[in-house]
């Protein structure tokens, strides 16, 4: 895995590098413009910033706010000596707010989540059709699949809307199971992009689902197993 940690606390910063072994790419940034300029100007992407919320220049947050204009789906993890910016953590949506001294088992923990979403949306692809044309898209970059008048739409992450042809039915029968669930007549989402649940509606990157009463119970179950499987 690709790791950046971005720490003005040269002594912080090579503790995190050492926790993540020798198992992972880590690279050290000392401030927010080194990583600003490594993204936007040589394109680099890794798989999870680790991101000091109390840097000298600008902080973390804001960095992450700017992080996302880039790499609207990066993953990040704060890391701070306070837990007093959790909630503006939780707001840009953040994997993880992790306190200073960080523990090895829950770096490793945050490890083990990322790796298993990252092979978990590698290995599968939704095949579509439209105009004639046939296509691919990774589970991972999928929000939810919703249908209208004989046409079913793709919703990206990047907010890019597929159109292809065919049945609702049609594609659950190809996805349904651990990461797409039915939750309606004429929906079907992710749940790893799942942020939260209100009521018979849920919360995926700022838009809301509908969840009909026919699929309640089991998108309720489902949504509880994989806030234990993020936990663990």
């Amino acid at each position: 895995m690709k790791v950046a940690i971005c720490d003005d606390c040269r002594e912080d910063a090579m503790r995190l590098k050492a926790l993540l072994s020798e198992n992972h790419d880590a690279v050290l940034y000392s401030n927010a413009s080194q990583l600003l300029e490594s993204v936007r100007k040589q394109k680099k992407r890794y798989d999870l910033y680790l991101i000091d919320i109390y840097l000298d220049t600008i902080s973390g947050l804001e960095l992450a706010e700017q992080l996302r204009e880039e790499e609207e789906d990066a993953t990040l993890c704060f890391i701070s000596s306070s837990d007093a910016f959790y909630r503006e953590a939780y707001d840009l949506y953040a994997v993880q707010y992790l306190l200073k001294p960080v523990k090895k088992e829950d770096l490793d923990g945050l490890i083990k989540r990322i790796s298993q979403r990252l092979h978990r949306e590698k290995e599968k692809s939704l095949t579509f059709r439209w105009r004639g044309q046939n296509g691919m898209i990774p589970y991972g970059k999928i929000l939810y699949v919703s249908s209208r008048e004989h046409t079913v739409y793709i919703h990206c992450r990047d907010g890019s809307v597929q159109e292809c042809s065919g049945k609702l039915n049609e594609i659950a029968e190809q996805i349904c199971g651990d990461v797409f669930s039915r939750c309606h007549q004429s929906f079907i989402v992710n749940m790893y992009h799942v942020s939260s649940m209100h009521g018979n509606e849920l919360l995926v990157k700022g838009q809301g689902v509908p969840v009909s009463r026919r699929y309640l119970a089991q998108i309720k179950r489902r949504y509880q197993e994989v806030l234990f499987e993020e936990m663990e």
